[in-house]
């Protein structure tokens, strides 16, 4: 990009128009001005240069056309006085040209839209680590910024986003069974090729996503997602005024590529909190479709208690978050799911009772209807066992009626009498005073009452979440009975779920529980010491969470993997060496050859800081820490396609699993 600018300046140093008289500064708002009104001149002199007129141009039959939004866009995106902070968190409904008032054809429109951001963190709160030597302390102090995110155009950087894209090579493979880690041997598949292993990845989850895309595109029965919730305290802290449209853009990269590993009965649950909800909701609506909702889940993640009621004379307090669930086809079933009742709660509705003539039982219009409340006073049962046991002993006597506007029952009389009627379905039903008999036996499920689960879920536990799984994680765990009812809503045994936001790993260990195969992507370090670790103890038959409900007792395995880094040769290199003469050396290489943070000063550096007596006094050991400390830990994945190049240090054994992985695909 830096290259491209660099034409662009050189080719319209021949406007003068453009210029101060010293020709040191470029008026883009002029240039900008006479872009928009197509001038001659500014057109023919980028028409001339090659490399411009195939950015910038499209040619239709003989004649070239100039792309304005994508040259706007290019420069907006590289002046030193970006103009979208005029713009600033400026995100609309439209259609492209209209506003929402003006048009009933809606979809969200944000700066970045047609952008990639891969959205890497080099720590928990998206901030790069820097040393600066101190004057007041005489040593050099860890400092960290905000990472400087970049927005790869889809129209100006095709082959940064191709290269970006790319299947990654594959490293640090290891098996986990019950008898601990082993070492991978083979990738099992099943009869027609499809990979059959728990998988869990380290690494970029945008990147894995599309590592993963030639081996599970239309494979992946159920994604659910927890990802950052754009509070400002969630690690969601990226280098951008445009809050939202980074976090739109963040979430629409990988929603897109999301959906095409999802079957064509495939859904997808999103969990979110009030901050992007909305816009979030709109964003799914683009990207799998209207028609394809399945529904907007209300969910009680809090109790009313705690540091929220300190503001509860302001705003009511927040004890509830959403979860979109949105399918990849519009025509899909799910499997409806039943939570246990209190045997009151079905009196409120199914509260008579049926007396059935004991010489004529067949007979139903000899039957009689008291109260429930009669029948207890007449079985002279005071207790509330009683009542409970009674309720479910009897459950095929005691009912309630619901209105049926057949044409069938409408022509019944109005009076006292059971009656027992066929449909023309073939169906039998009972009639009582011209209304439908509902029995609470179907209500009865193993001697336990059931009911319905709706769209609002206040029965998830969310007490003590804190012990599930045998792991602390301060992000924000989500309960195991609340993946488990995703996973019996939408999935059978041995399908496919992905969670790319894996945190303490809670969907894996639900899914290892429920006997479905799964992926799990975390980029963080603790997807070591708190996601497998926690994998590691389900295995080995851990009892918590959804355990005892689903009677598990261990068992199975997990494969880890990592997206070999670009960066981890020198990382290595750094630390074998064993002078700050050989660093020194290294210096020349590292900044040539591999990705460095953004905020280093290479030639001061260089120059000043490696001269510093105070530099020079440090232990090696902290010397080193500081030449670590200039990788960027986020950019440095190697393409498999390079994996054999000696540099990258990545062993035979990890080459040759990368090639099963990807099937030896070209």
């Amino acid at each position: 990009m830096n290259n491209l600018k660099q034409l662009i300046l050189k080719v319209l140093k021949a406007d003068e128009r453009l210029w101060n008289e010293d020709k040191t500064e470029l008026n883009q708002t002029l240039l900008l001005d006479l872009v928009e009104n197509i001038d001659e001149k500014i057109i023919d002199l980028m028409l001339q240069e090659k490399e411009l007129r195939e950015k910038f141009f499209v040619k239709i039959k003989d004649v070239y056309v100039f792309k304005t939004n994508d040259f706007r866009f290019f420069l907006e995106e590289n002046k030193v006085d970006n103009s979208y902070t005029a713009y600033k968190n400026r995100i609309g409904l439209t259609d492209g040209k209209k506003f929402l008032k003006d048009t009933n054809d809606v979809v969200l429109d944000f700066p970045y839209k047609d952008c990639v951001l891969e959205g890497g963190q080099s720590t928990e709160e998206g901030t790069d680590t820097f040393f600066e030597y101190s004057e007041k302390t005489g040593e050099y102090e860890k400092k960290q910024a905000k990472r400087k995110e970049i927005f790869f155009n889809n129209v100006l950087a095709h082959d940064e986003i191709d290269r970006l894209f790319d299947p990654k090579a594959l490293t640090n493979w290891k098996r986990y069974t019950k008898d601990g880690e082993e070492e991978v041997k083979e990738i099992k598949r099943d009869e027609d090729g499809t990979i059959k292993e728990n998988i869990i990845i380290k690494g970029n989850n945008l990147l894995a996503l599309h590592s993963l895309k030639k081996q599970f595109t239309g494979k992946v029965k159920l994604i659910y997602i927890d990802p950052p919730y754009n509070t400002g305290n969630d690690g969601f802290k990226y280098n951008d005024n445009f809050n939202h449209s980074t976090w739109l853009t963040f979430m629409k990269n990988r929603l897109e590529v999301a959906r095409e590993l999802l079957r064509d009965d495939g859904v997808i649950f999103v969990q979110c909190d009030d901050n992007e909800q909305a816009y979030l909701k709109v964003l799914m609506d683009e990207v799998f479709g209207e028609n394809c909702l399945v529904n907007t889940i209300c969910v009680k993640m809090s109790h009313l208690s705690g540091v929220k009621m300190s503001h509860n004379d302001k705003k009511l307090p927040k004890i509830k978050e959403y979860i979109h669930a949105f399918s990849k086809k519009s025509s899909i079933k799910i499997n409806p799911v039943f939570v246990s009742t209190n045997w009151k709660n079905v009196l409120d509705r199914y509260n008579s009772y049926l007396v059935v003539d004991k010489e004529n039982p067949d007979d139903c219009s000899k039957w009689k209807v008291k109260s429930l409340n009669e029948s207890f006073a007449d079985n002279n049962i005071t207790t509330e066992e009683g009542r409970s046991n009674f309720v479910i002993n009897n459950a095929n006597f005691i009912f309630r009626t619901a209105r049926n506007k057949s044409k069938q029952i409408e022509k019944l009389p109005n009076d006292n009498i059971f009656r027992k009627i066929k449909t023309p379905t073939g169906l039998e039903k009972y009639i009582y005073k011209k209304e439908e008999v509902l029995f609470a036996f179907d209500k009865l499920e193993n001697n336990d009452f059931v009911e319905p689960v709706g769209d609002i879920w206040s029965d998830i536990g969310i007490n003590n979440l804190h012990n599930e799984g045998a792991v602390d994680f301060q992000l924000g765990k989500k309960p195991e009975k609340l993946i488990q009812r995703i996973i019996e809503m939408s999935t059978e045994e041995g399908d496919i779920v992905l969670d790319y936001h894996l945190g303490s790993g809670t969907t894996c260990a639900v899914a290892h529980k429920m006997g479905r195969q799964y992926i799990g992507i975390e980029q963080m370090d603790y997807i070591e010491t708190i996601a497998c670790e926690r994998l590691k103890k389900v295995i080995q038959g851990e009892q918590g969470g959804i355990s005892k409900s689903v009677n598990w007792q261990g068992g199975g395995d997990f494969i880890y993997f990592e997206l070999a880094k670009w960066n981890e040769t020198a990382k290595e290199k750094i630390l074998a060496c064993e002078s700050l003469e050989a660093l020194e050396k290294f210096f020349d290489t590292l900044y040539e050859t591999y990705f460095l943070n953004y905020n280093l000063k290479i030639k001061e550096f260089k120059e000043k800081v490696l001269q510093e007596e105070n530099f020079r006094n440090l232990s090696l050991d902290e010397q080193k820490k500081i030449f670590i400390a200039m990788l960027d830990n986020n950019q440095m994945y190697v393409n498999k396609t390079e994996m054999t190049d000696n540099k990258f240090g990545i062993s035979e054994e990890d080459q040759n699993l990368t090639n099963q992985f990807y099937n030896n695909e070209k």
